[in-house]
C-alpha cells in the first residue's frame, strides 16, 4: 500500500492516490488543510497532521530532489539521451540496449556510434537498433571525443 498525494497546483492542491489509484483530494482553504476521501472532509492545521492522521509521509519531496542525474542517465558504462528502461545487453553484437519508456517496443543503443549512410559518415547518438541493424557502423564508444575521432578516421578510411 503506497499512499502519495501528487502535486497538482503548487502548496494548493493534490490528488491522494494509493498505489496508484485516486482515493481522494487535500486542498487548501482558509489556510486549513482540507482531506477529501468517500464523499468525508476533514480539516487539518498543517501537512503533518495530515501525515499523522494517515500515518505515512505522503507529500512530495521537493522537486529540486527530484532532478536525475546524469549517472541514472547510462547503462553499461555508456551514455543514454533518456532515463533508460527495460535494459539489456545484446552479448552477439556487444550492443547496450535499452527503450525510452516501459511499454515501448522499440530498442535504443546507448552511447556514441558513427554510421555509413549512403552519403557518408555521419555521428549519432543513441541510435534506434534498427538504424545500426540496417547500416554498417562503428560503436559503442563512451564519450564524444572518441565518436569523434572514429568520424575522423572512418571518412579517410573512405576517400
Amino acid at each position: 500500500m503506497t499512499v502519495r498525494a501528487k502535486t497538482i497546483l503548487k502548496d494548493k492542491f493534490w490528488i491522494v492516490e494509493d498505489s496508484g489509484q485516486r482515493v481522494g483530494t487535500i486542498s487548501v482553504s482558509d489556510d486549513r488543510f482540507v482531506l477529501s476521501t468517500n464523499g468525508i472532509a476533514q480539516f487539518f492545521d498543517n501537512k503533518k497532521q495530515i501525515e499523522k492522521t494517515l500515518g505515512k509521509t505522503i507529500f512530495e519531496r521537493d522537486p529540486k530532489v527530484k532532478v536525475q542525474t546524469e549517472e541514472t542517465k547510462e547503462i553499461y558504462g555508456y551514455p543514454t539521451a533518456t532515463i533508460p528502461y527495460n535494459v539489456m545487453y545484446d552479448v552477439k553484437r556487444k550492443l547496450p540496449l535499452f527503450t525510452k519508456s516501459r511499454k515501448s517496443k522499440s530498442l535504443y543503443c546507448a552511447g556514441y556510434y558513427v554510421i555509413k549512410f549512403d552519403k557518408g559518415w555521419v555521428k549519432s547518438f543513441c541510435p534506434k537498433l534498427v538504424t545500426l541493424e540496417k547500416y554498417e557502423h562503428v560503436g559503442p564508444m563512451k564519450t564524444e571525443i572518441e565518436m569523434r575521432t572514429e568520424l575522423s578516421n572512418a571518412n579517410k578510411r573512405s576517400n
